[in-house]
């Protein structure tokens, strides 16, 4: 089978490359960089300009089924212009493969997406389900209600499609875990704020996992890609000085200093998603990590 994913030189996207070349599938990728386009047997690269609107549309020779997982980071302050990227490098990079879609003959027939829990509104209470209907609008929620609006419209092509709304996602390489665990190697380990907003998680390999488990299984729908046992943001900087042997000792950061430091991007160490893995369990995907000590273990030691 031959899968073309956007976004393959990511973090996501390399672990998720990797993973599929182990199990033989063949891999089209898009990227915006020159630089970066390969031609091997099984792996081949395409250049592509969304913001221009330009594609290869050779990419789509062969092509069995599409995994997006193109978007800019959010973690940089959201300048206006910056928060226009974030929406538009989502939005615009759909519009052209569908565009494509539409005009060129072609084998696809499963259109996988990434997403975020983002889009379910800051509460401490609640436990989000796939089946959530009330969102917020905050500048994420809005984001996130975008994309996936951009991703149903290839369903009007007659292709099945997967959204996968993620968590927090435990890399050492890169990420959010990277930049909350820089000061807890230094022994300044904090929780931000009240430290009770609930951090829905997942490790990088469960993360490619569940992707490759909706590739395989072919399963239609919106998926929660988190682990089962979210913890508080308090516990979750416990256990990373716990990992890393430095000791918690530090009060809590208050949000008025990151919202100096940060603008408006202090929102994301502050909101509080309580995300269900129920269903894609329900489906039979099996985590390699349900517990959080050791997914920062296996990145941080």
């Amino acid at each position: 089978m031959k899968i073309l994913i956007t976004g393959a030189t990511g973090l996501v996207g390399t672990e998720l490359v990797s993973l599929l070349l182990k199990n033989g599938y063949f891999i089209h990728y898009l990227t915006t960089s020159k630089n970066k386009l390969q031609n091997e047997p099984n792996y081949k690269g395409f250049y592509w300009n969304p913001e221009a609107g330009d594609i290869d549309e050779n990419c789509l020779d062969d092509v069995d089924v599409i995994i997006n997982l193109a978007g800019a980071p959010i973690a940089k302050r959201w300048t206006e212009a910056y928060k226009k990227e974030i929406i538009e490098s989502r939005v615009l990079s759909i519009a052209v493969l569908h565009q494509l879609l539409k005009s060129k003959a072609n084998n696809v027939h499963h259109f996988i997406s990434a997403s975020a829990i983002g889009i379910y509104p800051d509460s401490l209470s609640k436990i989000y389900s796939e089946e959530e209907t009330e969102f917020d609008n905050s500048f994420l929620s809005r984001v996130v209600q975008k994309w996936e609006e951009e991703a149903d419209k290839i369903q009007e092509l007659k292709i099945k499609v997967s959204k996968v709304r993620t968590g927090l996602v435990l890399s050492g390489k890169s990420g959010v875990l990277k930049e909350i665990s820089a000061p807890a190697k230094y022994g300044f380990a904090a929780a931000f704020g009240s430290g009770d907003q609930m951090q829905s998680w997942i490790h990088l390999d469960d993360l490619a996992g569940i992707y490759a488990y909706i590739l395989n299984h072919e399963l239609e729908g919106i998926y929660n890609a988190v682990a089962p046992y979210p913890v508080t943001n308090t516990e979750l900087v416990k256990q990373i000085a716990k990992v890393l042997d430095k000791p918690y000792f530090m009060p809590n950061v208050p949000k008025f200093a990151m919202e100096i430091a940060l603008g408006e991007m202090h929102t994301i160490l502050f909101d509080s998603q309580n995300v269900s893995a129920k269903k894609i369990i329900s489906q039979g995907y099996q985590f390699k990590y349900l517990s959080l000590e050791k997914a920062l273990k296996a990145e941080l030691t």
